[in-house]
Parts: structure tokens; C-alpha cells; sequence
């Protein structure tokens, strides 16, 4: 069928209707009128696959991606950049008029990646077999199916590098992979994490049980064919679930973790510990939260879901104190270890329920300078932001990649007597319709000021 595309939705689909339905098309951008085969249909929305173009939006670019049809995964591909960091900026904006305390804060430009391709340094990629072949990518959109991605455009080379080598030792060594239907199979997932900084990188296979044999003679082979590689983990997720990751992950090969420097930092990251796939956008982040933060040699200042403690031991260059907390205890072990080997003696790391921990910190942590907010997708809860409100930090900087939660979190930040100064986009996916966003908020002398 034939559609005219009206607007992207906030994943960066285009959206059209038909009749009474919508209509969801995956790489069409506002304006253009598109020929679309229906994948499915369903009373209120149709998916629709892109066949051909009958008018082009003039942001149209060439894509340099060959998997773009079948991925998905990079919904704005096809835009140019400056259109895309346009659409994230109206994004933030959207989401923050939704809430009259924050209709008129103005959102600056986001800030552009100076690498919009090549950018990401970590990886988790599914593994299956079809026909015969060995695929190693992603789940295509809305479906189980695996795409193959051995070339992808946003990794670092050192990843695609890495992940043919694996393609075809799974290959040689007739690896069993894992089927999630039969639930049998040996091989479910691949990590990478690569070091920008130091060229080197850490791979992960993750199995459906211990397996000490097969899993180091495709380790041993792997590190001998890209010696950059430092550190092969095997981790066992026994699950029957999509989770990725289970609790036991053992060391193979080489070091326990990989090393790594943002900014002014050196980093220690384990196989299972989070940290931020784009390093240049990640210091850009860090930076602007210590010069907003602005502390002097005899203050304090909280970092909240601190993970390894990046954002932490940037603060901790200027401040008395700094304490970190975080749920993951490897996290935290990671960021302990980065302060010591920073040399940076001032930083307190606490695991354990964000909620609870602050309750303990309010009776014996004095005034705060400031209070950094880095929560998942999901925000915070009302809780967490009572307690770190009744802390009364000078400054507090909230840190997001999910616009709605942020606009929610500073809506009710707003009514406990925090006003938002600023927020600044940071392009941290470029050509997917992800942003990050950074706000600075201030005391008021009364609710409402």
C-alpha cells in the first residue's frame, strides 16, 4: 500500500495512517510518501516494511549501513545529522512541556558527536545458527529472529574485527549454539568491550552451562588471531529468559578486567559492570557535571548510581569528599579499585539499595555542595529523590537518557523546591533516537521562586 508519513515517533519510526489505522514504517522520515509491504496488522496499527520511496524528505542521506532494512536497530540512518540532533532537541522539549513547571526552561542544542559512526565501544550481540550459517548481531525489531551485523557501522573496528574471528572459530570448531525454543545448545551470547584509549579489548562468551573444554580452545584461538584482545571471560546463564548475563562468570584468558581512560580518568571495568559505549561523549558528560558542580576542597558531594564511579572521580579532583552508591557490587568494586588507581583517596563507595543507603547517609553526611542523579531508563523513585532532597544539596545534576522520566523526575524535583537552570543534549547514540540529557537544578528560597 501506499502512505504519506507524518511524524516520527519517539523510537524514530516514521508513523502514518491508513483509513482508521496506523501505520509504523522503519526508516521513512516525515513528509515522504512511501510504498510499504504489511508485516502485521492488527486492529488499531499496521507494521509496514519499506519497499520503495515515491517523495523524499530533503534530509534524506545515503546510508552507510547494508543491514539497515533488516536491523532497524539505527531508526534515523537515513537523516542527516543535523536533522538528527534537531528531532532529539524537539524530543527533550516535548516531553519537558508535558509538565507547566518546566514549560519554559530552555532546552540549548544537543551537543554533536564529533564521530557519529565508529562510535561504540561496547557490544552484546546474540548468537544463532540458520541453514547452516553462523549469525552474530541483533534481534531484528518486534521478532526473535537474529540478523546478521558483522560489519556494522556504529561499532569500533576492533569489535567487527572480533566478531568475524568468532564467526568463524564457532564455525571451525562446530560450536553447538544455544536455541532459545528447544532450549539446548551450548553458546548464547557474545560481549565486547573495547579500550579506545589503549587499543585493546574484552570479549565474553556467555553459555547456557560451565564449560571449561570447548570454551577456552575457542578462547585460545580467538586471542591468537586478534592479539588486542587482553581478557576472555566465560559467563553461565543457565536461564530459560532474554536476560543476558547470569552470576557466574569465570576468567579463560588474560586479565580479570579491562582498562580503560575517559577524560582525565584511568578505568577499570569487569566482563559484567556498565559503562557508557561512547567514550568521547561520556567525557564531554563528566566535564560539564564537574564545572556545573563547582566544588571547592572542603566539600561534599553524592553520586548516585555511581556504577564505576566515572562520573564520581571526576568530582572527587576537586571536592573534600565524594560519596558513591550503586546497586552492583562488582560495579562498585570497579570503582573502588578506579579511585586507587587514580590516586584519588577522597571517594567513599557504598553498594546496596540507593533508597535505604541515603536514609543511613542523612544523619551523618553535613551539607552537600552537590548531588548527581544517574538512574536507568525508568528514572528515579519518589523515595530516592526525598532523601537526597532532604540531604539539600547546593547543586543537584540529573543526568538521563529517557526524556519522559526525566521531565517527570524534575516536575516533582520542582514541587519539593528545586528548580531546573539548564539542560544540555548530549548526541550519546548518534543515528538512533536516543539522547542524553543533562540538567542542572538549584535550591529555591521557597517552592515556586
Amino acid at each position: 500500500m501506499e502512505v504519506t508519513v507524518e511524524r516520527l515517533n519517539d523510537d524514530g519510526i516514521g508513523v502514518g495512517r491508513h483509513a482508521t489505522k496506523e501505520v509504523l514504517i522503519a526508516g521513512a522520515l516525515p513528509g515522504e510518501k512511501a510504498v510499504i509491504a504489511v508485516e502485521h496488522e492488527g486492529q488499531h496499527r499496521i507494521v509496514g516494511q519499506l519497499r520503495r520511496l515515491l517523495s523524499k524528505n530533503p534530509a534524506r542521506r545515503a546510508s552507510p549501513c547494508p543491514y539497515l532494512r533488516d536491523c532497524q536497530g539505527c531508526s534515523l540512518m537515513s537523516m542527516s545529522y543535523a536533522d538528527q540532533l534537531q528531532f532529539k532537541r524537539d524530543k527533550v522539549r516535548a516531553a519537558l512541556s508535558a509538565y507547566p513547571p518546566l514549560k519554559n526552561i530552555e532546552v540549548a542544542p544537543v551537543r554533536a558527536a564529533d564521530a557519529p559512526l565508529g562510535y561504540r565501544t561496547s557490544a552484546k550481540l546474540t548468537l544463532a545458527r540458520r541453514r547452516g550459517r553462523i549469525l552474530i548481531g541483533l534481534y531484528r525489531r518486534g521478532s526473535h529472529e537474529v540478523v546478521d551485523i558483522g560489519n556494522c557501522p556504529l561499532h569500533h573496528p576492533l569489535i567487527n574485527r572480533i566478531i568475524d574471528v568468532v564467526r568463524d572459530e564457532i564455525a571451525r570448531q562446530d560450536i553447538y549454539l544455544y536455541n532459545p525454543v528447544t532450549r539446548r545448545g551450548l553458546l548464547r551470547y557474545l560481549l565486547i568491550k573495547v579500550s579506545p584509549a589503549n587499543g585493546k579489548a574484552m570479549v565474553t562468551f556467555v553459555t547456557a552451562q560451565r564449560e571449561y573444554k570447548r570454551i577456552t580452545a575457542l578462547a585460545k584461538w580467538v586471542a591468537r588471531k586478534v592479539p588486542e584482545i587482553v581478557s576472555i571471560q566465560q559467563n553461565v546463564n543457565a536461564s530459560a529468559g532474554n536476560v543476558i548475563l547470569g552470576r557466574e562468570t569465570l576468567r579463560m584468558i588474560g586479565q580479570p578486567d579491562l582498562f580503560d581512560q575517559v577524560g582525565d580518568i584511568r578505568l577499570r571495568i569487569s566482563p559484567t559492570s556498565f559503562f557508557q559505549v561512547n567514550h568521547e561523549q561520556a567525557a564531554r558528560i563528566y566535564n560539564l557535571i564537574r564545572q556545573w558542580a563547582g566544588l571547592r576542597n572542603n566539600e561534599y558531594a553524592l553520586d548516585l548510581y555511581c556504577g564505576i564511579g566515572g562520573i564520581a572521580l571526576h568530582l572527587a579532583q576537586d571536592a573534600g569528599q565524594v560519596v558513591g552508591i550503586e546497586m552492583v557490587e562488582e560495579a562498585v568494586r570497579n570503582a573502588q579499585q578506579n579511585a586507587a588507581m587514580n590516586n584519588l583517596t577522597n571517594c567513599r563507595f557504598l553498594a546496596g539499595d540507593a533508597s535505604e543507603l541515603l536514609q543511613d547517609l542523612i544523619t551523618t553526611l553535613p551539607a552537600l555542595a552537590a548531588a548527581v542523579l544517574n538512574p536507568p531508563r525508568s528514572g528515579c523513585d519518589s523515595e530516592v529523590l526525598q532523601a537526597v532532597i532532604r540531604l539539600q544539596p547546593r547543586t543537584l545534576i540529573y543526568v538521563s537518557c529517557n526524556p519522559e522520566t526525566l521531565a517527570r523526575d524534575l516536575a516533582e524535583l520542582y514541587r519539593m523546591g528545586y528548580r531546573t537552570a539548564e539542560i544540555r543534549p548530549v548526541d550519546m547514540f548518534p543515528q538512533t533516537a536516543h539522547v542524553e540529557s543533562v540538567a542542572r537544578l538549584v535550591r529555591m528560597s521557597k517552592a515556586g521562586d
